[in-house]
């Protein structure tokens, strides 16, 4: 077999055994392209069974002086799996990845937006256009119910349980939870669904799609980005955001408001605590607010 198919059996294993998502997955295989590129621009003949640590090294090397620390060890993390799964295939006996660190990064504090940027985000939405009920629905529930930019673009209509004050999302690897969703928000979709999405001509296999686009289709996460970065521009907010953005925030803004940290996981759709942490930005005055409230030495 050639890289082409190694890399094949690869995305096959990770999706059927490993229940990853597609974009984790379209991750490692960029990751593989790139490795297979150097290859060929250095006229290196070699297949993923012969590799050898040096080579690896070298093409380690070569991309670590264009990308940050951060996109090092991402590309470190996906060829490690490869190896591994060559490995536990029998196909290789050893990963030329073992003696190469990963490069040490440091938490990222991810970027929020106050309760009032929010809502100067959803009054620059030009509601007299026939995509705005539907773009202030998407930019409420990315916001109201925390979730990330995939799984809002595959939302089912059959994922809304309002009387019961829930939807059904599809997180990470296809594991499901519920994520409480207000009222409000419930007005938002309703509004959008009975005014914009009943008149569209749905295509087919669409019909259970929530958020569609003018021709009827599931919209594209480049277009929610699209949306959020044009109104951002609009309000002339000097942040660099994104649909992930409005995630933190809403995590952020249930922790300064009282929410303990394991509910906030659980909506979320953290595995691990500690992500949960990480995703979690308090700015010092609110620290220092909880510090004034509640320590017993405070006065």
């Amino acid at each position: 077999m050639n890289w082409n198919q190694y890399i094949k059996s690869f995305q096959h294993y990770l999706k059927l055994e490993r229940g990853l998502s597609q974009n984790t997955i379209d991750n490692y295989t960029f990751d593989l392209q790139r490795l297979c590129s150097y290859l060929e621009q250095n006229n290196i003949s070699v297949s993923p069974i012969a590799i050898q640590d040096e080579t690896v090294q070298q093409f380690i090397y070569t991309i670590s002086k264009e990308l940050n620390a951060r996109s090092q060890a991402r590309i470190l993390s996906g060829l490690k799996a490869f190896f591994n799964y060559l490995i536990f295939e029998d196909y290789r006996t050893n990963n030329p990845m073992e003696l190469i660190e990963t490069p040490r990064i440091g938490r990222k504090l991810p970027d929020t937006l106050s309760i009032d940027e929010i809502d100067n985000l959803v009054k620059a939405i030009d509601l007299s256009k026939k995509e705005g009920e539907r773009n202030r629905a998407i930019i409420e529930t990315l916001y109201g119910c925390g979730l990330r930019v995939s799984e809002l673009v595959n939302l089912k209509i059959s994922d809304l349980f309002f009387d019961e004050g829930f939807i059904k999302v599809s997180g990470k690897g296809n594991k499901q939870r519920f994520v409480p969703i207000a009222k409000s928000t419930q007005k938002y979709i309703q509004v959008y669904k009975g005014t914009i999405r009943n008149h569209l001509q749905i295509a087919k296999n669409h019909e259970d799609t929530l958020f569609l686009n003018q021709h009827g289709k599931q919209l594209t996460r480049a277009m929610i980005f699209t949306i959020i970065r044009t109104l951002a521009t609009k309000i002339n907010l000097q942040k660099k955001i994104s649909p992930h953005t409005l995630r933190h925030s809403f995590a952020t803004h249930l922790l300064e408001n009282g929410a303990d940290l394991r509910s906030i996981q659980i909506m979320l759709g953290h595995e691990s605590i500690t992500t949960t942490e990480i995703y979690i930005h308090l700015d010092k005055k609110h620290l220092e607010q909880i510090i004034n409230a509640f320590h017993p030495r405070k006065t």
